[in-house]
């Protein structure tokens, strides 16, 4: 997914001042054409901490100036030179909004209560934004003292571990910093937008919807449509379409050094085409299966861990 990442990051930045910087602890699993055009920076494994834990160590991977942190299974559709130029000002920030009240992996109000705030920003952790400097230190130095008291705080625990949004969140409350709005044009993923998605990366076009007349509207989120720069996979997204197809064309595009035209239709007959009749051949046969062997059970799903 990395891979996948950087691809898209160079479809739109040839000849930008933007760097791709690549943190692994597995570079050996990184394809040459990925080596050749980022900047890797090798990290041994657990150096930074572990699942969620690591995205709570930023100020000490981040590079002089500005840096975007976006995570691995996102995919970016157009430059991002614009989302430098929001963000410019703030030592740490995301794209989001607020909460006081509900439930947000804890109660909120007792969680602002307990800490004398007004709010936390909500967000999606897929991008985080960093300044280097001492504003941006004390955030992290605030959300690392804050993990190892996560229980004690009344967090709960995704995949029965911290989850670094809340953390960052509460952090960045603490130290007066705050996130800028969400209108759809940064950032957009599948939980708030359940009515489908309309995707060409190679001709960068990316809309999500969230339609009122969808049986999964989602009625509290404020936008029916989303135009984003860059969409979080989040998930089991990134194994089905539209993911799988953009990751084949990035991958003919880049690593096979083949042209858009051949890229898109190596990419339609190899991925799409037999993954829309794979669907397809399910939805008619899934009721005859069901009458002969019954439906199997759910699997217990690790997101949801932590909430019993």
């Amino acid at each position: 997914m990395a891979a996948n990442l950087a691809r898209s990051f160079f479809l739109w930045h040839l000849g930008s001042d933007i760097t791709f910087r690549l943190v692994t602890d597995n570079k050996d699993q990184l394809p040459a054409d990925v080596l050749q055009r980022a900047e890797i920076v090798i990290i041994e494994p657990g150096e930074f901490g572990e699942g969620f834990s690591t995205k709570l160590q930023l100020d000490k991977l981040a590079a002089p100036g500005q840096t975007l942190f976006v995570d691995s299974d996102c995919l970016v559709y157009r430059n991002l030179e614009f989302v430098f130029q929001q963000f410019k000002g703030h030592a740490v920030s995301v794209i989001g909004g607020h909460i006081s009240s509900g439930e947000w992996f804890g109660d909120m109000a007792g969680i602002c209560k307990q800490f004398e705030v007004k709010h936390l920003p909500k967000f999606n952790g897929g991008v985080y934004y960093i300044e280097k400097g001492e504003i941006a230190d004390k955030v992290y130095e605030t959300a690392r003292s804050l993990e190892k008291k996560y229980d004690e705080i009344g967090f709960v625990r995704l995949r029965n571990r911290p989850n670094d949004e809340v953390v960052m969140a509460l952090a960045m409350e603490l130290n007066g910093q705050q996130p800028i709005p969400d209108d759809g044009n940064i950032l957009a993923e599948f939980v708030n937008f359940q009515s489908g998605i309309k995707s060409d990366l190679l001709n960068g076009i990316a809309e999500l919807y969230n339609n009122p007349n969808h049986p999964n509207y989602q009625e509290n989120w404020h936008l029916t449509k989303a135009r984003p720069a860059v969409v979080h996979f989040l998930g089991h997204h990134n194994q089905v379409m539209p993911y799988i197809k953009e990751a084949k064309q990035l991958q003919y595009l880049f690593l096979n050094k083949w042209p858009k035209g051949i890229a898109k239709t190596l990419a339609s007959a190899q991925v799409s085409m037999p993954f829309l009749a794979k669907t397809f051949f399910k939805k008619i046969f899934r009721p005859l299966y069901h009458s002969l062997f019954g439906t199997r059970s759910v699997k217990v799903s690790e997101r949801v861990i932590g909430y019993d």
